[in-house]
């Protein structure tokens, strides 16, 4: 399962909170691994679509969302709260990937 697979799934999930997790794992996959897993349009474009006055029921992040997230770059990704997880989400979505190909 890629990352996509794993944030379509059927079940229904708040779509701020995916389109959080997807820009999460862009923007650390390029600040921290130096590597691009969307184009640069792609990004920009999502990137305008987050809505930080929208509250996901997590507390913690939609704070910083709203105090933290800056739409025109990635390096919030270096102060994001749950820099762990989103490791995680990328190691075993993103670059899982590269070892299976």
């Amino acid at each position: 399962m890629n990352m996509d697979d794993f944030l379509n799934d059927p079940i229904e999930y708040n779509k701020e909170i995916r389109n959080r997790i997807r820009l999460s794992v862009a923007a650390y996959a390029y600040e921290m691994r130096n590597e691009s897993i969307m184009d640069d349009a792609e990004y920009d474009r999502l990137s305008k679509e987050i809505d930080v006055s929208e509250t996901t029921g997590n507390r913690k992040m939609d704070n910083f969302f709203k105090n933290s997230f800056d739409a025109d770059t990635g390096q919030w990704i270096h102060k994001h709260p749950e820099l762990r997880k989103v490791a995680f989400l990328y190691d075993t979505y993103c670059f899982a990937r590269e070892k299976n190909a």
